[in-house]
């Protein structure tokens, strides 16, 4: 399958141009020689010119060297240009000049195109020269898929073409550098179909091989190491293959007999095969035959029987497999659910197509990704209501796209990368319209980005583009830190999940980057990417920001609250949002704030700590699961100094050094609804919580970290998750730390940062995407002070007051004017 040539394969042609000038011949601008003698009017002779090749065949090099003489003027000028391709610098004397040029991958059919070297004498009279050489002629193609935050595409000759995030080699061009348009999969040749995980790549071949490249922390390339690759390697020991599907870093593969087979991460069961090994050998899901299709999650799969009912196994944190609670290491049967035609799978989220043009959901619900308004959860099988007449499904992170027989597209979830292409960045929870888009005949969808094939062979795409996944040719992330634009005077940071905060020492609070439920406080709903002032809020302490909520503390002890409310987290007594601040009702005598992804939490004064929003998990500590919308003691907690939130958990730390913990991932069931001590840590002064991951700093100056640690977050080297806590490799002389939602920072007493984890949009700052699984510096970055992180950003307050921002730039929470892509635009191929 691999370095063959595809029959038929037509060619484009470098058009040979020869043509010798004489500029000038007394006419205007045509001065006299600087000896003040005559001019030099006649063109120079070319003596000899050669090419290294005259055609190419994939994406290389090619060597033109031209000579030529001129009896007036010995010392001659060359210029080289190209309308396609990449020219190198020249090599020169007066007479000879040499260059490399790269051709493009392909060229449309019919495509002039013109290499030419200029020959300059001394009178400005030229001589130019082109040469010949056959091109390919590139693909149309027939289908996309899209990874986390890159693209695959598959050519009509069999050929496999990427763009988007390369930092573990998942486009398999034998590089680890980000494109921002289309290039070949190096060698690979004769594919059927093409499967993309978040950073791992798949291959069909005709023969029923599979073929895998990218990250391979956990096995998921299935050639039996743990080493990522950069070009495709064979799946060991895998034939008779005819479909594939690919999670964060598991893969499945379906064989012609309807058996699945798996291979990868399987903390959560995701392999299938009864057990929660992981490793490269590729293993049988059991008990599971008449396959006919398949689809993976993050941490979750699904497979279609040939009688239309559903089948699902691996983690089930948010209802994903369709049906109460508990991750399952084997298949089960999705109850109430058949006649099914297709699958998709999101992240935490699940779609099933009927054969009656109806879709049904169930799992994760944050942004509305189920197509309807039920909580954060959804593990019940619901309708996605007004949508009928559909063909086909796709599901991003947290976003879901089904096509209708009319070739329209509809969307729904999450919108903060403008990845429904609606216009906006507002998240639906019902199915939206894609503005301009008809005669579609497939769909994809990325993390946060989304594609369409048309009918034509044309690939359009809207949404989040920071590593060029879009493939446009352009970007939009920040992978190094730049200064927040026209802020001074700055106190301290904080960040959400796509917007950030600043509070001035003259009491005020600044806020920029998404503003779909109100979180920016200035009294609208337009997402900003400079910073604009919280409205009628002055005189504020301290604040905190998490989600798409924030809170501020006021030097009078009250606290008060705007953005997204849903479960109440705002303790107005409603879970109505408010786009600028409302007070928190009945609390005073606040010492300091946290916000969750979920939830709030006021730490008193007198050491007690008081809770308010969701509890579907317990995390509000009352011993209930109510959700609250004014503030509830947390039950038994005192002599608490600091507190610390995730998504749908809560920490405090006590005077003694102790730190407890409660909601999800805090207990067992449901959650910990009431506090409970992390066994083995002491000597704890600070700590902060990421999604599901958690950082404490010890006296000592060290770092201590547990959870979820998929993304290398928790810093200990190996992509291991942890139960109990394990020192972050390497890093001693601590004074913060900060979580976002996959990655970490800290930041030491000589004023550098630290960063690890998640690095698909640039939030570590040290000018790659590539993740860390220890902690690497940030670059360019001193005398900081106070630290704050985001879902794929990160902020630093420095000394003299400014503040320092990178990572994800989708809603414009870097706050230097740059934003994401919203509607549909047509990809650069070719």
């Amino acid at each position: 399958m691999r370095k063959t040539r595809t029959a038929g394969r037509l060619q484009a042609l470098l058009t040979v141009v020869l043509m010798a000038g004489v500029l000038g011949c007394g006419g205007p601008g045509q001065g006299p020689a600087p000896d003040g003698g005559k001019a030099d009017t006649t063109a120079p002779i070319l003596v000899d010119s050669s090419q290294s090749a005259t055609e190419v065949r994939a994406q290389g090099p090619v060597t033109f060297r031209v000579s030529a003489r001129d009896d007036e003027s010995p010392a001659l000028r060359f210029s080289w240009t190209a309308s396609r391709g990449t020219l190198g610098t020249p090599s020169e004397t007066g007479t000879t000049s040499e260059i490399v040029w790269t051709s493009p991958p392909c060229a449309p059919l019919g495509t002039v195109v013109t290499v030419t070297v200029t020959i300059a004498n001394g009178g400005e009279a030229t001589l130019s020269k082109s040469f010949t050489v056959a091109l390919n002629e590139c693909p149309a193609f027939t289908a996309v898929v899209a990874g986390s935050a890159y693209t695959l595409a598959l050519g009509n000759d069999g050929t496999v073409w990427a763009w988007g995030d390369n930092s573990e080699g998942q486009l398999g061009d034998g590089t680890t550098t980000s494109r921002a348009t289309p290039v070949p999969v190096s060698g690979l040749t004769g594919v059927t179909a093409v499967a993309a995980g978040a950073s791992h790549s798949l291959a069909l071949g005709a023969d029923g091989t599979v073929w895998a490249w990218g990250y391979n922390g956990g096995g998921q390339l299935g050639d039996g190491t743990r080493t990522s690759r950069t070009t495709p390697v064979r799946v060991s020991g895998l034939t008779g293959v005819t479909a594939l599907a690919a999670g964060f870093s598991h893969s499945l593969a379906l064989r012609n007999d309807g058996t699945v087979r798996a291979w990868g991460a399987n903390v959560w069961g995701q392999l299938g095969d009864g057990t929660t090994t992981s490793g490269g050998a590729v293993v049988q899901v059991s008990g599971l035959t008449g396959v006919t299709a398949l689809a993976a999650g993050a941490e979750h799969s699904m497979a279609l029987r040939g009688d239309g009912t559903v089948w699902t196994w691996g983690n089930n944190s948010d209802g994903q497999l369709g049906g109460g609670w508990g991750s399952r290491s084997t298949a089960a049967q999705v109850s109430g659910l058949t006649g099914v035609t297709a699958l998709a799978s999101g992240t935490y989220h699940s779609l099933a197509l009927r054969n009656d043009g109806t879709v049904w959901t169930w799992g994760a619900n944050w942004y509305g990704q189920l197509g309807h308004e039920t909580g954060p959860y959804g593990e019940a099988l619901a309708q996605v209501s007004g949508l009928t007449g559909v063909s086909s499904l796709a599901a991003g992170g947290a976003h879901s796209l089904a096509l209708l027989g009319d070739g329209s597209v509809w969307v729904w979830g999450s919108n903060l990368s403008g990845e429904l292409g609606d216009g906006t960045t507002t998240r639906r929870a019902t199915p939206v319209r894609v503005s301009g888009l008809t005669g579609v005949v497939s769909l994809t969808a990325g993390g946060s980005h989304s594609m369409a094939l048309l009918g034509d062979g044309a690939v359009w795409a809207w949404g989040d583009n920071r590593t060029g996944q879009l493939g446009n040719g352009t970007t939009t992330a920040r992978p190094l830190a730049v200064q927040v634009s026209g802020l001074t005077g700055v106190a301290a940071v904080g960040s959400g999940t796509d917007h950030s905060m600043a509070l001035r020492g003259d009491g005020t609070v600044w806020a920029w980057g998404d503003n779909t439920w109100g979180q920016l406080g200035d009294g609208t709903a337009t997402r900003r990417a400079t910073a604009a002032p919280v409205s009628g809020l002055t005189e504020v302490a301290s604040l905190s920001t998490s989600g798409a909520h924030a809170l501020a503390l006021r030097k009078d002890g009250t606290v008060w609250a705007w953005g997204y409310n849903r479960g109440g987290r705002l303790g107005d007594g409603t879970m109505t949002d408010r786009a600028s601040p409302v007070q928190v009702a009945g609390l005073t005598g606040v010492a300091s704030l946290k916000a969750g992804g979920t939830h709030s939490l006021a730490l008193r004064d007198d050491g007690t700590v008081w809770a308010w929003g969701d509890n579907s998990y317990g995390q509000l500590g009352d011993g209930t699961y109510t959700a609250r919308a004014t503030p509830v003691r947390v039950s038994g907690l005192t002599n608490v100094t600091a507190l610390a939130t995730g998504t749908v958990r809560s920490m405090a730390l006590r005077r003694d050094g102790t730190v407890w913990v409660w909601g999800a991932g805090a207990g067992t069931g449901s959650g910990q609804t009431t506090p409970v001590q992390v066994s083995g840590l002491t000597g704890v002064i600070a700590m902060d919580g990421g999604e599901f991951h958690w950082l404490a700093l010890r006296d000592d100056g060290t770092v201590w970290a547990w959870g979820d640690n998929l993304h290398g977050q928790l810093g200990t080297g190996s992509s291991t998750s942890e139960y109990r806590p394990a020192q972050v490799s390497g890093l001693t002389g601590v004074t913060a730390v900060a979580a976002g939602a996959v990655h970490s920072l800290a930041l030491r007493k000589d004023g550098t940062v630290w960063a690890w984890g998640d690095n698909g949009h640039g939030q570590l700052g040290d000018g790659t995407r590539t993740w860390r699984f220890k902690a690497v510096q940030v670059s360019g970055l001193t005398g900081v002070t106070a630290l704050a992180a985001g879902f794929s950003h990160s902020l630093a307050l420095r000394g003299d007051g400014t503040a320092w921002a990178w990572g994800s730039t989708a809603e414009g929470q870097t706050g230097d004017g740059t934003v994401a892509a919203l509607v549909p635009a047509r990809s650069s191929w070719p």
